[in-house]
């Protein structure tokens, strides 16, 4: 009658019996079951004894796996799944998380950005037990309508979705601020995800430009082998060797996929704008570039192909680099190209376009039948595969060779604001 999803009643008395088990539990135990927030703790004669005997500080292990955790999937859930465990080892969005820095303003059982703290809280509370994400489940089914139903979905979609209702739900978070983004919020998934992009539109008659900057949380590049014309770049030309990647046997590279994105493109006859310096419809060109970058920068490799006549996926292989620098695609560094000053510009920012590997998103299978995995990276340089309930070490080689379907870059230095 209203719409709304609701829990099995079996389900629901067994879980109020188990929490009666509780009631007589020591303090810790009973204030997580309850609900309360935080709890008072006192340590007992013998664990006075025990600190007493052991003062000194133990170092963590570099193969510590706290923060690595399978999820259970609930009937055709993996594509859920890879992008939790993405964004759980999104380090900015972690400290965020766990600092308790939410201040929530709807209903604590509607919002998501109250379900992903404690998911977080479940991540890193040191269990390594498969957790069950079903009140995520119930609250993506209940604010993204499209994305409810146990078939199968987009696990790009789903980023999108996820973002822009933790983004909607974050109202309490952004202290009102405006903020240096294209969004113009505070809330800590702009500060995150959110970047500029630049579109120059130039009049082929009087050479007028007209510029607009749009936000995005995201990179959607085309492939090779698409029904869109992809221009193919010459693997001897300038800049093959741009970011480490090399065009062994000709394969196409990430940074491929971004010069064809951020080339100037002719509109054409058919796509005639007005102009406002000849005050008439002219044919013009069109450029990419990218004005302000994300601290996360997220990159969709287009391998889903859907039209009135074809349905399939592109299975491409794109190489991308554990490093990435991304000085090339930005609107500074077309104008000082334009100016005779590029070299320049790559000296001074440079370091401000670094970005580093983190996690990878991959789909096997088809279009109709297939399944998602995640590569996420733990410390500076180990790297484990999360299947769903499963969780495997994995190479460096493992995550390079990998089809790739959604890559996510961190920044390697912060600006201050």
């Amino acid at each position: 009658v209203c719409q709304d999803y609701i829990y099995d009643k079996d389900m629901e008395q067994i879980a109020k019996e188990e929490q009666r088990k509780y009631i007589d539990a020591p303090l810790v135990v009973h204030a997580l079951c309850v609900g309360e927030k935080y709890s008072t703790w006192e340590p007992t004669k013998r664990e006075l004894e025990l600190l007493r005997h052991n003062p000194k500080r133990r170092k963590i292990t570099t193969n510590c796996t706290i923060g690595l955790r399978g999820l259970i999937n609930l009937g055709n859930t993996c594509f859920m799944n890879c992008i939790v465990q993405a964004l759980t080892h999104t380090p900015l969005l972690r400290d965020f998380f766990l600092s308790d820095r939410h201040k929530c303003e709807m209903q604590s059982n509607s919002c998501l950005v109250c379900e992903m703290s404690q998911l977080f809280q479940e991540f890193y509370s040191g269990h390594r037990s498969p957790h069950i994400p079903f009140r995520l489940l119930h609250l993506v089914w209940t604010h993204a309508r499209h994305l409810a139903g146990y078939e199968q979905q987009d696990a790009h979609e789903f980023l999108i979705a996820a973002l822009d209702v933790l983004h909607r739900h974050c109202k309490g978070d952004d202290n009102g601020k405006k903020a240096n983004n294209p969004n113009n919020c505070n809330c800590i998934i702009d500060q995150i995800f959110t970047g500029g992009l630049q579109s120059d539109v130039t009049c082929q008659v009087c050479h007028g430009v007209s510029t607009t900057i749009d936000p995005f949380w995201d990179i959607s590049l085309d492939l090779p082998g698409s029904s869109t014309p992809f221009w193919p770049l010459s693997p001897g030309g300038d800049g093959s060797t741009l970011n480490g990647e090399s065009h062994l046997s000709g394969a196409t590279t990430l940074t491929d996929c971004l010069r064809r994105f951020t080339r100037p493109e002719h509109l054409g006859s058919s796509a005639k704008i007005k102009c406002s310096g000849c005050h008439s419809y002219q044919e013009s060109t069109k450029q990419l570039t990218m004005k302000k970058l994300p601290i996360v920068a997220c990159f969709h490799l287009k391998r889903f192909e859907h039209s009135a006549k074809l349905r399939r996926k592109i299975p491409t292989y794109v190489s991308f680099p554990l490093e990435l620098d991304m000085t090339p695609f930005m609107a500074s560094s077309k104008e000082s190209r334009m100016n005779g000053q590029y070299q320049q510009s790559v000296d001074v920012f440079n370091n401000d376009n670094k970005y580093s590997l983190f996690a990878v998103v991959n789909h096997q299978g088809t279009l109709e039948s297939g399944h998602y995995t995640t590569f996420i990276r733990q410390h500076k340089d180990q790297w484990f595969k999360c299947d769903d309930a499963v969780i495997t070490k994995a190479s460096i080689k493992d995550v390079l060779d990998s089809e790739g379907y959604l890559l996510f870059y961190h920044k390697q230095f912060l600006e201050y604001e």
